[in-house]
């Protein structure tokens, strides 16, 4: 069924949602796209995965028309051809046969090795592994700025926190300011009290003939 083979597929290729080639033109897409979506929309195939497969065909197709999705994984196929190629070089030097059949053909012999069902199925399969690594580090890239504006949120916030805490002992203090004031001129005017219940020494008198401890004025000559 095609509902099937259409969730079945890799998931970061819209080519394969729609069973293209990756050199299929804009006008292509849309015409698969008509084609498959009558088979599985939801008012005509009434199985409960019809939607879902239904809905990937319709991403496939908004990626692909998007020049800049578009763009992204031609980008991630060129990628994949390039790594291709060059094992393939690092092969036709061990296999002579092969590599004077390329000089000779001029480049034809390479043109029709990548035409063929083993070179697309080789690149079919490092187009989803190139896609893979690069979906997994564009998700842990999103990890560590999630992490990063999460460590930026929480600075502010302690520093909000910081000068509120500032402010509030600030008015505090103002607020006491008429009370502090008033103790210091009390304080002056009649200096420490005494605290009710507190005993004060007595004052020490320094002219008393009749006791022979208190201290006498001392004479100077």
């Amino acid at each position: 069924m095609y509902y099937c083979r259409i969730l079945s597929c890799f998931k970061l290729n819209p080519f394969e949602h729609l069973n293209l080639s990756f050199d299929s033109s804009p006008e292509e897409v849309k015409r698969q796209y008509r084609k498959l979506s009558l088979m599985v929309h939801p008012d005509k195939c009434k199985h409960p995965q019809a939607k879902e497969a239904f809905g990937a065909l319709a991403k496939a197709q908004q990626l692909l028309l998007d020049s800049q999705e578009r763009d992204y994984v031609l980008s991630q196929v060129n990628a994949a051809k390039e790594e291709l190629r060059a094992k393939r070089k690092k092969q036709l030097k061990k296999d002579n046969a092969s590599k004077i059949k390329s000089l000779v053909d001029e480049g034809k012999y390479e043109q029709q090795y990548e035409r063929s069902e083993e070179f697309q199925l080789q690149l079919k399969l490092k187009v989803r592994e190139i896609l893979t690594e690069q979906e997994w580090r564009r998700r842990k890239m999103q990890m560590r700025i999630s992490e990063e504006e999460g460590r930026l949120k929480k600075d502010e916030e302690e520093t909000k926190e910081m000068w509120k805490r500032k402010r509030e002992h600030e008015e505090q203090w103002e607020g006491t300011r008429e009370q502090r004031v008033s103790s210091w001129r009390d304080f002056m005017k009649g200096g420490k009290k005494v605290k009710k219940g507190e005993i004060r020494p007595p004052k020490l008198k320094t002219e008393d003939p009749n006791k022979s401890y208190v201290q006498r004025p001392v004479k100077r000559g």
